[in-house]
């Protein structure tokens, strides 16, 4: 038995162990054990292809949660929050309605999972929020800072629920369809997606407006 391609793990673990970056540490790792398991070049990354093709919809809930926390866990919160911190004129209300501009657009159009608050809310929006506040108003209390993290998690909610409705090839809009449909109502889901759009720019505004408010009351002073 060859227990050369073992190695492969070994490489991995190295690699975390002097914290390079993981994607190169990973590749590498994968693309040794396949060399000492007899492959050539060319085969290897053939079976990259293959594996990821036929298990792309298991690997995106599988791997994207252990790869945010790895990115985590080497900084991604705190080179987040440099670089608000880096510029002058944003603040936590602009950024986030900034956010609630590109979930809606990209629910709309069918891209919903490209955010959410795993893959960007928790690493990315709510610390890059609080580093705008800290940057315009200091240190924020507890209270305050947790208000700023809900504020970066509806922003999301607000954003994915009122866009995704737009995209009418969506579960939603089939439970609506099919929910006025037991009531006599024969509509199709373009005519529902069509009238979502209002429904969405109403959302925006409401939610938008509020979100302009949230900079007002950060400078308030807080008791």
């Amino acid at each position: 038995m060859n227990y050369w391609p073992l190695l492969g793990i070994l490489l991995v673990v190295a690699g975390f162990a002097l914290r390079l970056n993981p994607m190169l540490v990973v590749t590498a790792a994968a693309l040794a054990t396949g060399l000492l398991a007899g492959l050539d070049p060319l085969a290897v990354i053939a079976t990259f292809g293959k594996a990821f093709n036929d298990n792309r919809i298991i690997a995106i809930v599988w791997i994207v949660l252990p790869v945010i926390g790895m990115l985590e866990r080497f900084g991604l919160q705190q080179r987040a929050a440099a670089v608000i911190r880096s510029m002058q004129r944003a603040t936590t209300g602009k950024l986030l309605l900034l956010y609630l501009g590109y979930r809606q657009i990209t629910a709309a159009i069918g891209l919903h999972s490209t955010a959410g608050h795993a893959q960007t809310v928790r690493p990315l929006v709510a610390p890059m929020a609080l580093a705008a506040a800290e940057k315009e108003h200091g240190e924020l209390d507890e209270k305050t800072a947790e208000r700023v993290k809900a504020m970066a998690a509806a922003t999301d909610n607000v954003g994915v629920f009122f866009g995704e409705d737009i995209f009418f090839a969506i579960g939603s809009i089939v439970l609506i369809q099919a929910t006025l449909a037991t009531y006599g109502i024969d509509l199709a889901p373009l005519q529902l997606a069509v009238w979502a759009i209002p429904t969405a720019i109403l959302a925006f505004l409401v939610h938008g407006a509020r979100l302009l408010l949230l900079d007002r009351r950060l400078r308030k002073p807080r008791r």
